[in-house]
């Protein structure tokens, strides 16, 4: 069956069509998203949920959608979305950082030069029928110190559109390599140097606990005197009444807003100040910019829904559609060996080790780690998925490490994953054959070679005589058919291991017949989704 996607927001009809030439059903209801009742009543028919920033996806809404997937957010901005309780439901949040990038940073640089020729105030003046000359007197860009907090991705748009206004450009940056701020023309500086220096400060940082008010009245007051502030990015960088009164003072000569710490902002201490410009979140409001994030949630959603590729994505690893296709398989592995530890472990599990070799340490190991946990989580939480499955495992205290290590065997790869309890270490390996089809490889530290079937059976006994001919003879007596057999064992007369494949799940009357013979420490069915 098709997924089913919902657009409660408007989107364009290019990307809804995007949707429908892909295979994917799709609900266009542009005005849903306003009505939190009536999302709440449909939401649980559909696989996706297309959003821009009017609809409040809740912990509330996510309780009633039982067969979300994903949901995409047309834009940047993931305020009305509630990340944690998507990821304990299972749901990928994903945005489209990109879409309006360069339409963020142009208005960024428009506001620049509104405040520093005091444009919007000689507009007004000037359709009041005044002519009033000398009172609107500029400061030039050319030559002038910008400061740019934030490098990323509409950072350097900036710091690139101001090189071409031939303004000197300083960036602070935690996350900025000296190699990368050479390679975009900038000086890489600390925020008390970058406050002492710049002539124009821009910023494009998301809102954290640790960029919240980075524009603070202490370090308001190091900027240089007569400083020009501009804020296309987030409400709540700046301390908003800590402005007011530096432009008062003279301190900051003007400020452009965009963003404001409460939106819609009705009343705010900057309103009515004469050297303040000010618009209502514009930065990503242009014709080019709302397209191109539509189009670019409709096409990441459906690669999602269709292929399994993940980008953009804000509580998951990205995987791209090229390592979806390669990585399928391994990911398969990654989640039938977690299934394997979790159905053999009855006590709380402490600890999850896995190590990567050859093949497999090339991959995208956040993707390979999260198949692992929901692989063993999934024993006692068949609601887990990739998604929720690190969320639930932090939750519980589970410590999750990871190695990766060269070609070691005979195998071009293989993924090897430890369960550690209070009492015992289970491990299991397996890797994945030239057909795309997984394999354990080894149990207990004994080699084997077991295709992996939805219903298995797994024994351990001492190696003697007669268990082959004992698992073959219940089994057929009671009409179970073997797929496929795997034996192994360490060293002549010690441990051995069975690992049959059966057509058909195993009944407790057969497993407490041949548990009931004395002759294996364990009898175990285990069931796999290889869908």
């Amino acid at each position: 069956m098709a997924p089913k996607v919902l657009v409660s927001d408007k989107l364009s009809e290019t990307a809804v069509q995007i949707f429908r030439d892909r295979g994917i059903e799709v609900d266009f209801m542009p005005d849903l998203g306003k009505d939190k009742d009536k999302l709440a009543e449909v939401i649980g028919q559909y696989d996706g949920l297309a959003i821009r920033s009017n609809t409040k996806a809740t912990a509330k809404l996510l309780e009633k959608a039982d067969n979300l997937k994903v949901i995409g957010r047309a834009g940047i901005g993931v305020d009305n979305v509630d990340i944690p309780a998507a990821s304990k439901k299972g749901v990928i949040v994903m945005n489209t950082p990109f879409g309006n990038s360069v339409t963020t940073a142009e208005h960024a640089i428009a506001m620049m030069f509104a405040v520093a020729r005091q444009l919007p105030e000689a507009n007004a003046s000037t359709h009041a029928g005044k002519w009033e000359k000398s009172r609107f007197m500029g400061v030039e860009l050319f030559n002038k110190t910008l400061g740019v907090i934030g490098a990323g991705n509409i950072g350097g748009i900036v710091c690139d559109r101001a090189h071409g206004l031939k303004m000197k450009v300083v960036a602070f940056d935690p996350f900025l390599t000296e190699a990368r701020a050479k390679e975009m023309g900038v000086t890489k500086v600390d925020l008390d140097e970058l406050l002492a220096r710049a002539d124009f400060i821009t910023l494009h940082v998301p809102l954290t606990d640790k960029t919240r008010n980075i524009l603070s009245r202490e370090n308001l007051a190091k900027t240089k005197k007569g400083v020009r502030i501009i804020n296309c990015a987030r409400g709540g960088l700046i301390d908003e009444a800590a402005l007011a009164e530096a432009l008062t003072s003279g301190q900051v000569a003007g400020a452009a807003l965009d963003v404001f710490a409460e939106e819609p902002a009705k009343e705010n201490p900057l309103f009515g100040l004469p050297n303040v410009v000010c618009t209502p979140h514009l930065g990503a409001s242009t014709t080019e910019a709302q397209e191109n994030v539509a189009l670019q949630v409709a096409e990441q959603m459906s690669d999602y829904l269709l292929t399994g590729a993940v980008q953009n994505a804000l509580n998951m690893p990205s995987v791209t559609a090229e390592e979806a296709a390669v990585m399928g398989p391994w990911i398969k592995l990654a989640a039938h060996l977690g299934a394997f530890a979790g159905q053999m472990t009855n006590e709380p599990v402490r600890a999850i080790n896995v190590l990567y070799d050859g093949a497999a340490a090339k991959m995208n190991l956040k993707a390979l780690d999260c198949a692992a946990i929901a692989g063993v989580l999934k024993a006692s939480n068949p609601d887990v998925n990739l998604v929720s499955a690190p969320v639930v495992a932090r939750e519980r205290g589970i410590k999750m490490s990871t190695t990766h290590q060269d070609k070691s065997g005979a195998f071009d790869g293989y993924i090897k994953l430890t369960v550690v309890t209070d009492d015992r270490e289970r491990s299991i390996a397996g890797t994945v054959f030239s057909d795309g089809k997984p394999r354990f490889i080894q149990i207990k530290g004994i080699n084997i070679d077991a295709e992996v079937g939805e219903h298995m059976l797994y024994t351990t006994n001492k190696d003697e005589p007669g268990i082959i001919g004992l698992l073959g003879e219940t089994m057929g007596k009671n009409g179970v058919n073997i797929a496929n057999f795997t034996l192994g064992r360490a060293t002549v007369g010690k441990d051995a291991i069975a690992l049959l494949y059966l057509d058909h799940p195993l009944s407790g009357e057969v497993v407490e017949k041949l548990s009931s013979t004395g002759m294996f420490q364990q009898v175990r069915p285990l069931k796999f989704d290889v869908s």
